[in-house]
């Protein structure tokens, strides 16, 4: 997969969200990082998972709240025209989630959201990941 210059590439898993721009071309990406905001994970609403005696379901909730913040995130700065390429990569179970809370012109500028768990990998790992991609 070839990223264009200016390309966002998130990642995102239950704990971390992490940013990159391409900052190089597409022959020759760099992935620069790109600061963000402290995700409000705290909005639970919408959340299917409930605790209760025997079910701890409190980590899939916390989880699923840090999903639905960086998408909410994600969002903001497509509709803000801050992102026009956008790739994703995600553990299957949160990208799940995230795909749930995709506004529709995110998914217009989504080039890919890939299900695989590249959180804290060197961006050259990164980088060759997406170049298996077609």
């Amino acid at each position: 997969m070839l990223l264009p210059h200016g390309c966002i590439i998130a990642l995102v898993d239950g704990e971390n969200f992490t940013v990159y721009r391409n900052a190089g071309s597409e022959a020759e990406p760099r992935l620069q990082t790109v600061d963000v905001p402290e995700l409000d994970s705290s909005n639970h609403s919408d959340v299917g998972h409930h605790s209760s005696h025997g079910n701890h379901a409190d980590s899939l909730v916390n989880e699923d709240a840090h999903a639905k913040a960086a998408a909410g995130w994600l969002n903001a700065e497509v509709l803000g025209h801050r992102i026009d390429d956008l790739v994703i990569l995600a553990p299957p179970r949160t990208l799940g989630e995230l795909r749930k809370h995709y506004h529709p012109k995110t998914r217009e500028v989504l080039r890919c959201d890939l299900a695989k768990d590249l959180a804290g990998f060197a961006p050259r790992d990164i980088i060759a990941a997406l170049r298996e991609q077609p």
